[in-house]
């Protein structure tokens, strides 16, 4: 018989201990470990039987054959992208967001789009029925898509073994438990246990698995980090639940480029893919409109064009407020320093609001030029030209500092209609500009640039 007893867990690495500890000694996070009941049985049989298990022998370097993979294609060029071009045989991809993001209908919408592969969707939250709906909500119909709400990972592999799916989706990897640990499903033991035997089974048989993963309250995917670590590509689901974008971000890819970045719009009947998100993302409406400026920014290796909002009042109480919506408020802060000590504009007594049209959040330095150029606008009340954008990273001393990919950024200003862009002068340096059909401005410092916007 199993004898159970009791260990201690670090729920963001999963490292064990038979006492409960205050620093994790491995990673070195704080109040991190919990409870969980153990068993010790002096054999335990694999959850998965994968037929003969293939013996290896150490190889040269030299003498490994390599060859192109084929990929899956998922009738997605956003997913493709974010992919590094399809789904790679034997593959193990965690999909990580916020709940209610769309996580499930992205997956769900994807496989009814996947004619030539028999799919099989395992739900351990949602009923057959509630598939079903959402199924028809998406106005898609698959011969090939299997659905079982099942949360044992014993039964799952029963599933598997009848229908002999080509792609296995699992929704979520928290609701599913194994016989093989104790604790509940969830728990840092079940989710490392389940994960590993899913991992065997996708590495022995060649089948690719999808895991649809939550986020906790801090922002990372619930469950130990070697959870991360185990599988072969980890991705991020995100964006506003109040707005239309969604934003699919690669954080890890074995088989991939991590800087790559889908765009998606949420509508009744679906995830729609944004192609061309700069065209969404302008409302051109801001004609005579001060606190409005245009930057050329990157996400990954798409550029985009962003409208920068920004609202400068006199402070109604004694503390000026400082609020930004989807961008660094301690960058905000500093760009704010930077303008009163090297360009003289006293916003001490204001207060200063500023929004990232759309609901996205970007982390591009070159967003400081157009940031501090809406704060200015606003607070002149001078409105800055509607065909003029910029990029440019600004510096403690109000500098101007180049950025990277410039010739991109201008690219995509010039194809959507823009007829002038504000740029650092050092990034001139290196390219061709004869053949571009837009202005180009360089600066050196930010007062520089204010007497280019204004005059």
């Amino acid at each position: 018989m199993a004898k159970t007893k009791s260990a201690y867990f670090c729920s963001s690495c999963g490292n064990e201990s038979p006492k409960w500890q205050g620093k994790c000694p491995a990673c070195g996070e704080w109040n991190t470990f919990v409870e969980e009941l153990v068993s010790k049985s002096p054999a335990s049989k694999p959850t998965y039987h994968g037929g003969e298990q293939k013996k290896s022998k150490p190889q040269l370097l030299k003498d490994i054959e390599t060859s192109e993979e084929s990929r899956i294609d998922m009738s997605n060029e956003e997913l493709n992208r974010v992919l590094g071009g399809g789904l790679v045989p034997g593959s193990m991809v965690l999909l990580g967001g916020d709940p209610g993001i769309g996580k499930s209908t992205l997956v769900l919408q994807t496989v009814l789009e996947i004619r030539d592969k028999k799919v099989l969707y395992v739900s351990g939250e949602e009923s057959a029925k509630q598939l079903k709906l959402r199924a028809q909500r998406l106005g898609g119909e698959n011969d090939n898509c299997f659905i079982v709400c099942e949360t044992s990972l014993e039964q799952i592999f029963v599933h598997i073994k009848n229908t002999t799916p080509d792609v296995v989706i699992i929704d979520s990897i928290q609701t599913i438990a194994t016989e093989l640990a104790e604790s509940s499903a969830g728990s840092v033991g079940q989710v490392r246990e389940c994960a590993a035997q899913i991992l065997k089974f996708a590495k022995e048989t060649g089948t690719p698995v999808i895991l649809i993963g939550h986020i906790n309250k801090e922002g990372s995917i619930a469950g130990p980090k070697v959870l991360e670590h185990i599988v072969d590509t980890v991705l991020q689901f995100e964006g506003d639940q109040h707005y239309m974008y969604r934003i699919l971000r690669s954080i890890k890819n074995r088989f991939g480029s991590t800087s790559e970045l889908g765009i998606f719009e949420m509508q009744q009947s679906g995830l729609r893919q944004v192609s061309n998100p700069s065209e969404l993302l302008l409302t051109r409406n801001h004609e005579g409109l001060s606190g409005v400026a245009i930057s050329a920014a990157i996400e990954g290796v798409r550029p985009f064009l962003i409208e920068t909002q920004a609202l400068v009042s006199t402070a109604a109480y004694g503390t000026p407020m400082r609020s930004s919506t989807g961008f660094d408020i301690r960058r905000m802060n500093m760009l704010l320093a930077v303008l009163e000590k090297r360009v003289g504009f006293k916003l001490a007594q204001k207060d200063v609001f500023l929004n990232i049209a759309g609901g996205l959040k970007v982390n591009d330095p070159a967003m400081d030029l157009s940031v501090i150029s809406a704060i200015l606008s606003s607070n002149m009340d001078l409105p800055i030209e509607m065909h003029t954008c910029m990029a440019g990273e600004v510096g403690l001393s109000g500098e101007i500092r180049p950025v990277a990919r410039i010739e991109q950024r201008i690219l995509e200003a010039q194809k959507l209609g823009f007829k002038k862009i504000v740029i650092p002068e050092l990034n001139k340096k290196g390219f061709d500009t004869s053949k571009l059909d837009i202005e180009i401005v360089p600066v050196k410092k930010v007062d520089e640039a204010f007497r280019t916007l204004f005059g």
